[in-house]
């Protein structure tokens, strides 16, 4: 009866052990981060980052600006100090801030004020919307590093680190505009370009 008793007890240590180790290991893999960024039109952005391994979901929005829920009308317009943004949730087990952020200066021109390409004006301007102290600190190292690294030489990076403070999501014609709608004139004449640069440069952390 003891030795039952005993053997009985051992198992469901074990058994407690066991789920222990599984919650730790969900939560583990439950945690996500959220990166802000800003790089010009948020069509050809989103359909970008929505490509890396790790990267859970994308949303193109409005993001630095003063005006609560904004419409693209008012955004481009430049006075409500909004950036055309993308939020992306992502799992840092298996893609790193340091990795978007990589990718983010190379996917978009970080070294003109205002402007990519024909998009010109404050709405289009390059940023990076930390959320903490880490990704802080994180963004402008990495922004020390590309500019040292000669990428962009002899231009360099104008890009502004600023705190998050909003992000608002844009109109829903805009989810996912580029995928849906890939023979429109933009979209072949800018983002196609760009998309397809992408995938070559990155393709070892693709999907």
């Amino acid at each position: 009866m003891k030795s039952k008793l005993k053997f009985f007890g051992i198992l469901s240590i074990s058994f407690l052990f066991i789920m222990i180790i599984n919650i730790n290991t969900l939560a583990k893999s439950a945690k996500t981060e959220t990166a802000t960024l800003a790089g010009g039109c948020f069509w050809a952005m989103e359909s970008m980052f929505q490509k890396l391994n790790g990267v859970i979901s994308v949303n193109s929005g409005y993001a630095g600006g003063f005006v609560k829920n904004p419409s693209y009308e008012q955004v481009c317009t430049g006075k409500t100090e909004h950036a055309e943004a993308i939020s992306i949730v992502f799992d840092p087990e298996k893609i790193s801030y340091s990795q978007i952020l990589n990718v983010f200066w190379k996917v978009h021109n970080p070294t003109t004020l205002n402007r990519q390409g024909a998009d010109e004006g404050t709405q289009y301007r390059s940023a990076v919307f930390y959320h903490n102290k880490q990704q802080r600190d994180i963004a402008k190292k990495s922004k020390i590093q590309m500019d040292k690294s000669g990428f962009w030489s002899p231009s360099t990076l104008v890009t502004e680190i600023t705190p998050f403070t909003n992000f608002y999501k844009a109109e829903d014609y805009h989810k996912d505009y580029f995928n849906k709608n890939p023979n429109e004139g933009y979209s072949i004449s800018v983002v196609a370009p760009k998309v397809e640069k992408f995938k070559k440069e990155f393709k070892s952390l693709l999907k």
